[in-house]
């Protein structure tokens, strides 16, 4: 039986290429000014980005020294060979790396959610100005607070050791005392210390996220009998985890290219024991005082493919416990 005509055109019309409908002037009016005022970034990412990049990824080729620039010499991948078998320094500068990065970033992300939860509670007045107060730190330039921390950290007068002498009666001033920056068992958290000193910016991206619960779920729950621990660890932290989530992986990347404190302090020298010859502090060493510039090329990307990895790791396993909202399980 053949099929009914108009039962054919619309099978024909369905099985048909869709043509591609013309933009009217104004949609193409609208199109370029839209690339017109996103062209500075674009430009800008152009040349400030993109080409340095792949110019780095050249020089990791070459054994460049950028005082005699004429004397490059094309290595092919004898500096990828370097840094991923014959270099020692490399993975165990890596390993201090994520040593202090288990130590800094958990303390630091769980800080941050108590002092979004202390903030974001009814019963604490006067929450604008500490929020104020937790966050000015922040402002004060990084060079400067390692310096105050370098100071409040001292083995001899420093507020902290003083303190818990006084409080505990344990010996902590001196050199028998707490040596935070010169102890390697005490020098991560001493570092740590400096994050905590700026944990405004996290701080205020959780309470964001607090604040975007739905109180309606903390009502049903308070009538079900549900007290404080069980609001917050069964309706304010799953509903957080997208929050979370985007900390931890800029918490992260953050500690894979951590570099100021201990150079400001030490100058890259790792001190105690070598504790603090970080991968950033290696890499700064081999590009700007050795001036082995492909070495140092060589060493950023591999830094690069590291941290994509850990990304993605973090992306596949997040299906497991971040929850978004309206998203079945």
């Amino acid at each position: 039986m053949a099929p009914l005509p108009e039962f054919g055109g619309i099978l024909r019309r369905g099985l048909a290429k869709p043509q591609r409908r013309k933009l009217s002037k104004l949609e193409k009016k609208e199109i370029s000014w839209g690339l017109f005022f996103i062209s500075p970034w674009m430009i800008g990412f152009l040349l400030f980005y993109l080409l340095p990049m792949i110019a780095s990824f050249g020089f990791s080729l070459y054994d460049f020294n950028p005082a005699v620039p004429d004397q490059a010499r094309f290595v092919g991948l004898a500096n990828w060979e370097r840094a991923l078998f014959n270099d020692q320094e490399v993975w165990l500068s890596l390993g201090r790396t994520i040593h202090f990065a288990a130590i800094s970033l958990p303390i630091s992300l769980l800080f941050a959610l108590f002092l979004a939860v202390l903030l974001n509670s009814e019963h604490v007045l006067g929450k604008s100005v500490y929020r104020t107060l937790f966050y000015m730190p922040t402002m004060i330039p990084l060079v400067a607070t390692v310096l105050i921390w370098n100071g409040v950290l001292n083995d001899q007068t420093g507020w902290i050791n003083v303190i818990i002498e006084r409080l505990t009666g344990i010996r902590a001033t001196g050199t028998q005392g707490l040596r935070w920056l010169a102890d390697p068992n005490l020098v991560y958290y001493a570092y740590t210390m400096f994050g905590l000193w700026g944990v405004g910016n996290a701080m205020i991206i959780f309470l964001a996220g607090l604040q975007g619960v739905p109180t309606e779920l903390y009502e049903a729950a308070q009538i079900d009998g549900a007290n404080w621990f069980h609001r917050l660890f069964f309706i304010t932290i799953p509903l957080i985890t997208p929050v979370i989530f985007y900390q931890l992986v800029l918490g992260v990347i953050g500690s894979l290219q951590y570099f100021l404190a201990p150079f400001v302090l030490n100058g890259g020298t790792g001190f105690p024991e070598g504790m603090t010859r970080f991968f950033m502090i290696y890499f700064y060493k081999q590009s700007f005082t050795f001036f082995n510039m492909g070495y140092g090329a060589t060493l950023a990307w591999l830094m690069l493919f590291i941290a994509m990895v850990i990304t993605i790791v973090l992306f596949g396993t997040s299906r497991f416990w971040v929850f978004y909202a309206g998203e079945e399980r």
